[in-house]
């Protein structure tokens, strides 16, 4: 028991007791890591009540990454009791106070996965510092722990263990006490605390249980009939956001009318969550999200070099090595038709050669003086065709730019802008083809060893082409020959 901190003035309308709770873990996911280590700092009426902290075996091996990260080691947690052995001991110290952890929502989903995992239901009132701290001082750039330890002058023996964490969320806390109004900390928290407004046929837990981080999410109905897919780099925002009450959209209201459950699959980061949500559009072809299904194969466009004749193909139809001479990625073939149309505008190029034109005699560009006469024999076909390749030459499909089958590192970042690496994604891919995402060697050996032949996805090229011309020194290792390359 440590000893008590007065403090003076504890507010009527303010939490009487808290928890200040912060934990180690093995990676960022909390459906698939564990927790390594556990730190709780009690507060009842303004006084330290308890300091308790565990180290906890998580069953798995802590990757490299994070024991560096927090110095927590297989070997000091060899010895340490699991979860499931100071379960009740948790349970205990959390019983009936308000749960206070900064970007809360990591720590509150891990503490309820392990509960969950032994069939205990494990719900608090739950106060997120980071959240707490935006709203107090909205002037300031960063809210991560660094940067209120720095603002507010406090101070930490052991930042990223758990219970050296947990004390500094009990000294911000003592320090708002101490410094601002207590109406205005009162409105602050009532702020954090509001609840999301959620439909009474939706189940009532769910505002607490999705998380913050990235991911992708189903809406199911009625006998788990498949309504939507969707993807976000807050799966909570954005699932709350359908049943906000204020859609003027008809079709978003029926959605949010029928859904009955929601699940999801939380990813690394936007890259895992456009690739895993495009996979399952396809796969299960869910009702709300038509549209998408109808524009996921595409048209792209050839070009016959000696005139400049273009035609318009259905991109499932091609094989990879077809690619080189096509230009362009468009949802429809009337969207191809439309951009080939503005391009011939723009470069004096003759409809008719073309194409897009199928009138006798001259094409109408030409009549009006904006052709150079390709159609009526006034241009050389051979240098129509030139100019042609060069107004598309910015269409022009991006190569493979891998050996051929690979996998691309994706990190996460610790939720709520921490800049704590807390776990990575492999996405295995195979000519703008997406295969899977492990978060394991074992998953890994299983997706280079799963026969699928290389082929193009559209969805994948325009997903997958716009994130590396973003991150151009992404890791990927290469997995013909298993190591890592530059």
């Amino acid at each position: 028991m440590a000893a008590a901190e007065p403090f003076a003035g504890a507010a009527e309308d303010l939490p009487r007791e808290l928890v200040f709770v912060d934990l180690e873990t093995t990676g960022g996911n909390a459906a698939h890591h564990r927790i390594t280590e556990v730190g709780i700092v009690r507060v009842v009426d303004g006084r330290v009540d308890e300091e308790w902290s565990q180290l906890v075996n998580p069953g798995v091996a802590i990757p490299p990454s994070i024991q560096a990260f927090t110095g927590i080691s297989d070997a000091m947690v060899a010895d340490a009791p699991t979860f499931a052995q100071i379960a009740a001991q948790v349970r205990a110290r959390l019983a009936g106070a308000v749960f206070v952890a900064h970007n809360a929502r990591f720590d509150y989903s891990f503490l309820r996965a392990e509960f969950r995992r032994l069939q205990i239901n494990f719900t608090a009132k739950v106060l997120c510092t980071v959240k707490l701290s935006r709203r107090l001082f909205p002037g300031q750039p960063r809210h991560g722990l660094d940067a209120i330890i720095a603002r507010h002058g406090l101070a930490c023996e052991a930042r990223h263990r758990a219970l050296g964490d947990a004390r500094v969320l009990k000294d911000f806390w003592f320090e708002l006490l101490r410094s601002l109004p207590r109406t205005r900390l009162a409105e602050a928290c009532a702020a954090v605390f509001a609840a999301a407004r959620l439909p009474a046929h939706l189940p009532p837990g769910l505002a607490d249980e999705l998380p913050e981080g990235p991911g992708v999410y189903r809406f199911l109905g009625e006998d788990d009939a498949l309504l939507y897919i969707g993807k976000s780099n807050s799966l909570r925002t954005r699932v709350l956001a359908h049943f906000a009450g204020e859609h003027a959209d008809s079709k978003e209201q029926r959605l949010a009318r029928l859904t009955r459950r929601v699940d999801w699959v939380e990813t690394a980061g936007e890259l895992g969550a456009l690739l895993l949500e495009s996979q399952w559009i396809k796969q299960h072809q869910p009702a709300f999200n038509r549209r998408l299904r109808q524009r996921s194969d595409g048209y792209t466009l050839r070009i016959e070099e000696a005139s400049g004749a273009v035609e318009t193909l259905c991109i499932a139809d091609l094989s990879p090595r077809e690619f080189a001479a096509c230009r362009g990625v468009f949802h429809t073939a009337k969207d191809a038709a439309k951009a080939l149309a503005e391009l011939a505008r723009a470069h004096q190029l003759c409809a008719k050669v073309m194409g897009i034109e199928k009138s006798a005699g001259s094409c109408f560009a030409y009549q009006v003086g904006k052709c150079r006469g390709a159609c009526v024999g006034k241009e050389a076909l051979e240098l129509h065709g030139v100019r042609v390749g060069l107004a598309l030459l910015p269409l022009k499909l991006k190569s493979w730019p891998f050996p051929g089958r690979i996998a691309l590192a994706e990190r996460a970042a610790r939720w709520g802008g921490e800049a704590d690496e807390i776990g990575t994604d492999m996405h295995v891919l195979d000519h703008w083809t997406y295969v899977g995402t492990a978060r394991s060697a074992e998953e890994l050996d299983r997706l280079v060893a799963l026969d699928r032949p290389a082929a193009f996805d559209v969805d994948v090229y325009r997903v997958l082409s716009r994130w590396l011309e973003r991150n151009p020194r992404a890791r990927w290792h290469d997995l013909s020959v298993r190591r890592p390359c530059p």
